[in-house]
């Protein structure tokens, strides 16, 4: 063993140089513990931990519940379901909660700022958890801005027509400009940003107050409605064309447009760092988020579209104009607050976690460590928030971004895409090397010179008999049955994780594969059939040898124990990466030309800054026993 000594130390000198180029993209950070945690003292600020599950839920349900649902039921049901909206909902519901175990247990192992991001930068690697961050980033942005656009419209209800808000708040057009300013908009923005800068305590207070209050309204919906729907008998489900006008194809294609109502339960893993008990509270909180979400979608199609059928539906107003047309006009004041309410939890939902993922770049060295910084009242990522303000105030003052709402699918369904894949690597091939805390490398280098010192000296002028050496150990080696068994052991596991690794490829490839050929409607028919063929191919071979090969025993200890495990693995995750890359394929060629711009930006930031300040740069990478050893003997260990 000692004569191992001096390479162990060489190669680990060696990993020390990942600087620069492309093994730098392949950088992996440790996971969270709470050894890590006390090795690295208290140098880092820390958020306060005050939500629990109801706040967890409202979170999750306000941030997710935007103004989309008052107009989805009615756009889906005339061009795609038609009575079917119901089953459509369930459906994108299931495809949601496929991404939604992948985060439970992330989360629940991972409890800290940065979500997705987070996630992919201890299981992937620094390159794409940095394109996921900066990705999120966008997607944040621009929704908090599009959100707030929204309200004002909806506001101008209640004060008489469309322009009918007081001259301070409602929109203008700039002379000499072809620019519409909403300064609404923009406050609203404001008063979001300064009750973010408070506190999460109060912030989340007053979401789930506002979700409290949406919900009222959806429930006033479906009562009302059903008792108006009983007194006609349900007209809309007496349809001449039946419960699928449009097909079962149509039925999926209403899931796929309804499928994005579903986003926003992510926000919830975004606060993992600020929940009381996270392996408990974050599981429980994405999942009944979710399903709460799910129930009061369908509930409200089932109602709405039995009330008319579907084809007179109004595509604009739908909810209020079947009020109307029994009579009930008064209902529209009701279905409007909703409206407005929802829009306002959504965007209390889209500036929450953008400062956060910030903050968790910055930690990691990728950003400015301005963003780091953490108020010492509030225990609030001020700067960051403050700066999220700002710029989407910005946005939502000067520009129209509803022609960029594209933008932010992409960022959801990269970030559900990555999380799923992360559940793989996770759970076949978790990380054999973690970096060293900065704290310990120093001793640990100065252990290991001690030790290399000591071989030379052993060894002296004899290194002409090291071969020698090498050959007795070994021989004596393959006479020990225990050791021969380890050997073995050691080489089967090795076997097992290339085999793992390879799969994995092979499915993502498959994927890519099968969703492209399948999409792409425009190619002739035999190409398109090869395409798909090759892709199902590639899916089924990789599926089907993570099914046959044991899972890695290191995911027991992977993070914080005692948390949520995703089911079905791999089927489940690989589901995921199915759905979500053909969503992401099928986003629309101007979409992710507008992304494709804001990635290659942030290549650039990441060339160079990012890579150059990592905190990752200079680190001791060592196996994951050998880290347990030196966190177990140091002063710092917290058992």
């Amino acid at each position: 063993m000692a004569l191992d000594g001096g390479g162990e130390v060489g190669r680990r000198r060696r990993r020390r140089g990942w600087g620069g180029g492309f093994p730098s993209l392949m950088r992996r950070k440790q996971v969270d513990s709470d050894r890590v945690r006390a090795a690295e003292g208290e140098g880092q600020p820390q958020l306060a931990k005050e939500l629990n599950i109801p706040a967890l839920v409202a979170i999750g349900v306000g941030s997710t519940i935007g103004a989309g649902v008052y107009v989805l039921v009615g756009t889906v049901a005339r061009e795609h379901a038609g009575p079917a909206l119901t089953i459509s909902f369930l459906i994108a519901g299931i495809a949601s909660a496929l991404s939604a175990f992948c985060y439970a247990e992330l989360a629940s192992r991972c409890p800290s700022a940065g979500s997705a991001y987070h996630y992919s930068y201890i299981c992937v690697g620094e390159g794409v958890a940095w394109l996921i961050g900066w990705a999120l980033v966008l997607e944040y942005t621009i929704g908090g801005s599009a959100v707030a656009r929204g309200i004002s419209p909806n506001l101008a209800l209640f004060f008489g027509g469309p322009d009918s808000l007081p001259w301070i708040l409602s929109r203008h057009q700039l002379p000499w400009f072809d620019v519409i300013v909403d300064p609404c908009a923009a406050a609203l923005v404001f008063v979001v940003t300064v009750l973010l800068c408070v506190g999460i305590k109060e912030s989340s207070a007053v979401q789930e107050l506002i979700t409290v209050l949406n919900a009222c309204v959806m429930i006033f919906v479906i009562v009302a409605g059903s008792y108006i729907g009983f007194q006609i008998g349900w007209v809309g489900y007496k349809v001449t064309d039946g419960y699928f006008p449009h097909g079962i194809n149509g039925m999926l294609a209403g899931s796929a447009t309804v499928f994005f109502a579903y986003i926003g339960f992510d926000t919830v893993a975004s606060t993992a760092e600020e929940v009381k008990n996270p392996q408990r509270d974050l599981p429980l909180g994405i999942g009944a988020a979710l399903s709460i979400c799910c129930c009061l979608y369908m509930m409200v199609s089932v109602v709405i579209v039995g009330l008319v059928p579907y084809f007179a539906m109004d595509p604009d107003t739908p909810i209020s104009s079947v009020f109307a047309k029994h009579g009930m006009q008064w209902a529209m004041y009701i279905v409007t607050s909703g409206a407005v309410l929802a829009l306002c939890s959504t965007l209390l939902g889209s500036l929450l976690p953008q400062p956060r993922i910030l903050m968790a770049m910055a930690r990691d060295g990728l950003l400015p460590s301005f963003f780091a910084d953490v108020n010492k009242r509030t225990q609030v990522p001020v700067k960051s928030t403050v700066v999220t303000g700002l710029c989407a105030a910005a946005l939502a003052f000067f520009m129209d971004v509803s022609q960029l709402a594209g933008m932010v699918s992409v960022g959801t369904l990269l970030a559900f895409t990555i999380v799923a894949v992360s559940i793989l690597i996770l759970r076949y091939i978790p990380p054999d090397e973690v970096p060293l805390p900065s704290s310990l490398q120093e001793t640990f280098c100065l252990s290991q010179e001690y030790d290399e010192e000591r071989v030379s000296g052993i060894l002296g002028d004899e290194r002409c008999k090291t071969s020698e050496t090498k050959d007795v150990i070994l021989a004596e080696s393959m006479e020990d049955p225990l050791i021969e068994k380890k050997i073995t052991r050691k080489m089967d596991e090795m076997k097992r994780r290339k085999v793992a690794a390879f799969s994995i490829g092979s499915v993502c490839v498959g994927v890519m594969v099968l969703t492209s050929a399948a999409s792409a409607t425009w190619l002739p028919f035999l190409p398109m059939c090869i395409g798909c063929i090759v892709g199902a191919l590639l899916l089924v071979a990789g599926l089907g040898l993570l099914c046959w090969i044991d899972q890695d025993d290191g995911r027991h200890s992977f993070g914080q124990s005692g948390g949520f495990t995703c089911p079905f693995v791999p089927l489940l995750p690989v589901l995921s990466i199915l759905v979500n890359t053909y969503l992401l394929i099928n986003l629309g060629g101007e979409a992710w030309m507008r992304v494709g711009i804001w990635l290659l930006i942030g290549v650039l930031v990441y060339i160079l800054y990012g890579r150059t300040n990592s905190s990752l740069k200079d680190v001791i990478y060592v196996p994951v026993a050998q880290a347990d050893e030196i966190y177990k003997s140091s002063s710092g260990y917290v058992s």
